[in-house]
C-alpha cells in the first residue's frame, strides 16, 4: 500500500477519535473515555488493556481505570475470545445506542442525587412544622418550600419517565434513526 494514502487514512482515523472524545466531553463524559471509545470503535475489534495502553500512551493501570469507568456507564463490555487469556473489551458500534446509554446514565445519577436531596429537605421541613412552634410567617415560608419541593419531585418524576422513554427505544418511533 502506498504510504501517502495510508498516512491520510490514519490521520482521518485520529481526527475521528478526537471528535468522539470532544463529543463525549459535551455529553458529560471525560475525553479520555471518549478517546478510548473511539480507538476501540475505529479498530473495529475488541482490544486488550495492553493494546489500549500502547494506542493511548497511558499506563496499563490508568487504562484499567478508564475501561472500568466505561463498563460502569455501560458503553464498554468485557468480551470472551477463544484462546485469549487477557481481558478484552468491546464497545457498541451503534452511535444512537451509545448516546442513549451515556445520557440516561448521567440523567439517572442526577435523578438519584436529587431524589435523595428531596427526601432530606422534605424530612427537615416536616420535622420543623411538627416539632417547632412557628410564627405564621415562618409556617408560610415552610409551606412555600414544601410546594416548591412538590414541583421539584414532579420534575424528577418526569425526567425518570423521559429516561425510560429513551431506554425503551420508543424515541425512535418519534425521531427515527437516519
Amino acid at each position: 500500500m502506498d504510504e501517502k494514502p495510508l498516512e491520510i487514512i490514519n490521520q482521518v482515523k485520529d481526527q475521528y477519535i478526537e471528535k468522539i472524545a470532544d463529543n463525549m466531553r459535551a455529553y458529560g463524559v471525560s475525553s479520555t473515555v471518549g478517546r478510548v471509545l473511539g480507538i476501540i470503535y475505529m479498530n473495529r475489534k475488541p482490544m486488550t488493556l495492553d493494546e489500549l495502553s500502547a494506542e493511548t500512551g497511558m499506563s496499563k493501570t490508568r487504562m484499567s481505570q478508564v475501561v472500568r469507568e466505561m463498563v460502569e456507564i455501560n458503553i464498554a463490555e468485557k468480551v470472551f475470545e477463544k484462546g485469549v487469556r487477557k481481558d478484552i473489551y468491546d464497545v457498541e458500534d451503534d452511535y444512537y445506542e451509545t448516546f442513549i446509554t451515556i445520557f440516561t446514565s448521567n440523567w439517572r445519577k442526577t435523578i438519584n442525587r436529587n431524589k435523595m436531596f428531596e427526601k432530606k429537605v422534605f424530612r427537615e421541613l416536616t420535622d420543623l412544622k411538627e416539632n417547632e412552634e412557628l410564627s405564621p410567617e415562618l409556617e408560610e415560608k415552610v409551606n412555600e418550600l414544601l410546594v416548591e419541593m412538590k414541583k421539584w419531585a414532579d420534575y424528577y418524576n418526569w425526567l425518570t419517565r423521559l429516561v425510560e422513554f429513551f431506554e425503551s427505544n420508543e424515541i425512535f418511533k418519534h425521531v427515527p434513526k437516519t
